[in-house]
């Protein structure tokens, strides 16, 4: 076998390539899936669902009474890694004090999005400006399962997808034990989570 050696702008234009390759094959296998993502404002949970299977559920914080989460149908229309979050009287470039964490879907509703949060203690309540508020690891999986141009469904009505469904649960659900969060699967198959 040959061995050669690359110089560093041949380096650089290698690692470019497979780096676009990578991201084509991402993408080619989703791209053939009708992709939604279910908020149900109520239940502060977010399902992303595949070809109408749930493929995660997600606990969430949604916007405050005073600066409620917008209602209807919407999509993703950009993805950003590490945003600047930019506030009204400051702005806040990617680390641990950025409000919106390390992850930004945003919405085609104008100034709303999911993204992260540096507050994950606000999860499962009614705290944001509006958005789809994330713990930073729930929404940098999220972010490499969604596209742009996904469905986006913000709604104040339960939902069935976190409704039990006869003698169980149809959702992961997380129980505190002693201080520590562990994971119960029902339904019948397997429901991985981090």
């Amino acid at each position: 076998m040959e061995h050669k050696e690359y110089g560093h702008g041949q380096f650089s234009r290698l690692l470019a390539v497979v780096m676009l390759a990578a991201a084509q094959s991402r993408a080619a296998e989703n791209a053939g899936t009708a992709q939604r993502i279910v908020v149900s404002i109520p239940d502060r949970k977010l399902a992303l669902v595949e070809d109408g299977v749930v493929v995660k559920i997600y606990d969430v914080a949604v916007g405050k009474t005073t600066t409620p989460s917008p209602t209807g149908t919407f999509e993703i229309v950009n993805r950003i890694p590490n945003p600047t979050w930019y506030g009204p009287a400051k702005v806040v470039g990617p680390g641990k004090t950025n409000p919106v964490g390390t992850r930004w879907m945003g919405l085609s509703a104008k100034g709303y999005g999911i993204h992260g949060t540096n507050r994950p203690e606000s999860i499962g309540k009614a705290a944001s400006k509006g958005c789809i508020r994330m713990r930073n690891e729930d929404v940098e999986e999220l972010f490499e399962l969604v596209r742009v141009g996904a469905t986006v469904e913000l709604s104040v009505e339960t939902s069935e997808l976190f409704q039990p469904k006869g003698d169980h649960l149809n959702v992961v659900a997380e129980v505190p034990l002693d201080g520590d969060r562990s994971i119960v699967a029902a339904g019948g198959g397997d429901h991985p989570r981090p």
